[in-house]
């Protein structure tokens, strides 16, 4: 290598000498503390590309397709809380991409993607592959630019950093065109990412003391981005002082153990309609980092608009969510590590009037957490319990979107954080890269991702993935041959008129066999459990196909009591 291609790492005083755009970024991204990218590599950033060769520290991991990589880089962020780093090409890989980019931007997950642009000199022109992603994403993320000037990128990069991780975390764009990681340039790196964190004030504590105790029916609902296991630890400690139920938002179930008398469940599809009168009979409710979106609040119909019944108590990362929808009597602008360590901090009253009700309400999920049985030879509550016998209380449970969703969501019993790693936004295809992301960050704690048939097939090629880095998840895969949901709706329509849902699936088995994972078919409840330890003791990718009877399309609805209701 010249002088000029080798990596500077510099001090804080030392003068930057030059360098090509590249190894500018990619300092950049040491310096802020980036271990991991997930890309599709593309010609429109080949010399980053270039200089991450010289720096080993930081581990490429090449996926399939751009969704997958997007995915695996959205899991990082929601897992660490540390922006999930992805490189995509211009164009196509950038459309690409694009599923995971909402998936964090609905998620309040920290990320970066950085796009491959087309030169300069050409842009405007409708130059191959062009699009103006200013205009492409910005619905989509917090904030998106374009690095005009090789000097300017850890100015860039410092502030996408700052930006996916204040107030509410979420996405961040930046385009780069391919002229400018070739030019050399001087640029002072700066100083890493510090965050930004804010908190409640002391007479604002005072405040949401005063209400919670002059309540008689009181209820928590918790979730959203920027929680860690100390935030979730304080949260709970605060529920067991007051003795509060607790209950979370959708897709946000291991932020509560699911096994602590003080749980009510989760606020999300599906979601026990004892639940829902419990949160409606509440005298004041206190939401705590969720965004009270249409899934949480069952199509906004839980609770009134624009002003609850209840005393509303709303604490949030971003001031622009409060008083969104529902008008709070107590707005609290403060993060997700701030806030609860404050309301552990809080006195509870020396009497406790409503220890009959949280324990009814932890009654209502236990009663409500007992799978029934299913049609057809495989029961569904019984893999689950399966799961839960041989997996430790920390495995990640993570899924994607459709009925098979269910089972997992209503009767695993999530006990730590993260052990659900789920998308807000109902994205297909999210369980594989999530799960392969999931256990390249935390190899010792078991991942299992749970996916359907057809979610499968959106991105199973990033079993290839699995393989290639040697991460031995498990995937458990339910076979109905179908489009579950979609189905379930149609027969809720338009009763016995199947239009485009029937799925010819290949083999699932030979498939991952081809792939290089362990594999085998499941057609009973009692092959299951041997079957699950197999794949455990591979010690490689595994991917268990268990055929649904594709009657049992949810735990309370079979299809036929569906079309026969119409």
């Amino acid at each position: 290598m010249t002088e000029s291609q080798q990596p500077h790492t510099l001090e804080r005083g030392d003068v930057p000498a030059k360098s090509s755009g590249g190894q500018i970024l990619v300092q950049a991204m040491r310096l802020h503390g980036v271990d991991r990218i997930f890309c599709v590599p593309g010609e429109s950033y080949l010399a980053v590309l270039d200089a991450l060769v010289d720096v080993p520290e930081i581990e490429i991991v090449v996926c399939r397709h751009e969704s997958g990589a997007a995915m695996m880089a959205e899991a990082y962020g929601k897992y660490t809380g540390r922006p999930g780093i992805c490189f995509v090409t211009r164009g196509p890989g950038a459309t690409n991409a694009a599923s995971g980019l909402h998936i964090a931007q609905q998620d309040s997950t920290p990320m970066i993607l950085f796009i491959g642009q087309v030169e300069r000199g050409a842009q405007e022109r409708g130059a191959f592959q062009e699009i103006d992603y200013r205009q492409m994403c910005g619905p989509l993320s917090k904030w998106v630019a374009q690095v005009d000037s090789a000097a300017r990128i850890p100015e860039f990069t410092s502030r996408a950093f700052y930006t996916a991780t204040s107030g509410r975390p979420g996405p961040v764009v930046l385009a780069l065109p391919e002229d400018i990681l070739t030019e050399q340039a001087v640029a002072n790196p700066g100083e890493a990412c510090a965050g930004v964190e804010s908190g409640i004030a002391a007479g604002t504590l005072d405040r949401v003391r005063d209400l919670m105790a002059s309540a008689a029916r009181p209820f928590v609902v918790i979730g959203g981005g920027g929680w860690s296991q100390s935030s979730c630890d304080a949260l709970q400690e605060f529920a067991e002082a007051w003795n509060l139920p607790v209950a979370v938002s959708f897709r946000c179930q291991g932020y509560f153990d699911a096994l602590h008398p003080n749980y009510a469940g989760d606020a999300g599809l599906g979601v026990n309609p004892e639940l829902v009168t419990r949160i409606r009979e509440s005298d004041v409710l206190l939401v705590v980092g969720a965004e009270l979106g249409e899934a949480t609040t069952g199509g906004y119909t839980l609770i009134d608009i624009p002003r609850p019944r209840q005393t509303l108590i709303h604490i949030h990362a971003d001031p622009s969510e409060l008083g969104r929808v529902y008008q709070p009597d107590l707005a609290v602008n403060a993060s997700m590590q701030a806030a609860p360590g404050a309301l552990a901090s809080l006195e509870p009253p020396e009497t406790v009037r409503w220890s009959d009700w949280t324990r009814a309400i932890n009654e209502d999920y236990l009663a409500w957490s007992v799978p029934p049985e299913n049609p057809g030879p495989l029961q569904m509550g019984q893999v689950l319990r399966a799961i839960d016998d041989r997996l430790p209380n920390d495995a990640v449970i993570a899924n994607g979107a459709g009925n098979y969703a269910i089972w997992p969501n209503r009767f695993h019993r999530y006990r730590r954080f993260r052990s659900m790693m789920a998308p807000t936004s109902g994205s297909m295809g999210y369980g594989v890269p999530a799960a392969i992301a999931t256990k390249m960050i935390q190899p010792a704690r078991s991942v299992v991702a749970f996916t359907g048939d057809g979610c499968f097939l959106m991105t199973g090629q990033e079993l290839a993935t699995a393989v290639q880095y040697e991460v031995p998840i498990v995937i458990v895969l339910v076979n109905n041959n179908m489009y579950g949901t979609i189905r379930m709706h149609q027969e809720r329509e338009y009763p016995g008129r199947e239009c485009a849902t029937a799925l010819r699936n290949p083999d699932f088995v030979a498939l991952a066999q081809a792939y290089g994972a362990y594999a085998e078919r499941v057609e009973t409840t009692e092959q299951f459990p041997v079957a699950l330890d197999r794949a455990i003791e591979a010690q490689r990718p595994a991917l268990l196909e268990l055929m649904l009877d594709p009657d049992a399309i949810s735990p309370t609805r079979t299809l036929g009591e569906l079309r026969n209701r119409a």
